[in-house]
């Protein structure tokens, strides 16, 4: 079933919002001084293409360097980044189909909005030490 829905998403939205996260990456990654938010916004680009069967979780070794990071992410890139998660989702829940893929949308914003400090792991494999961002 996971296969199927990130087909599905891959098509409908998956695409679309790997590429948005990837022209962010792009962006800070030629600035230099910005190349760790370029690294993150890499890393959630491929969550985006595929989400179901992994999930985001905090690392537990995150500290202020991470807060601090993404309230400069939040001000720079995550507003627009989580303006078209939502955008992306509105389609999606009026179909009966594409219900679960909106709410999959929907729950891709706080990653959008701060990166840093986060972990993409797969949902199967959530070690005790883990908590669900």
């Amino acid at each position: 079933m996971k296969t199927l829905l990130n087909i599905i998403w891959l098509v409908l939205s998956g695409l679309w919002l790997a590429l948005g996260y990837a022209l962010a990456g792009v962006i800070c990654c030629v600035l230099v001084v910005t190349i760790p938010w370029g690294i993150a916004a890499f890393r959630i680009a491929a969550f985006a293409l595929w989400p179901f069967g992994r999930t985001v979780v905090e690392k537990p070794t995150s500290g202020v360097g991470a807060a601090l990071g993404n309230v400069v992410w939040l001000l720079v890139a995550g507003i627009w980044l989580a303006i078209g998660h939502v955008v992306t989702s509105i389609p999606l829940f009026v179909s009966i189909v594409g219900i679960p893929l909106g709410w999959a949308n929907l729950k891709l914003i706080p990653i959008s909005l701060m990166p840093l400090g986060k972990e993409i792991v797969p949902s199967d494999a959530l070690l005790p030490t883990y908590r669900r961002a």
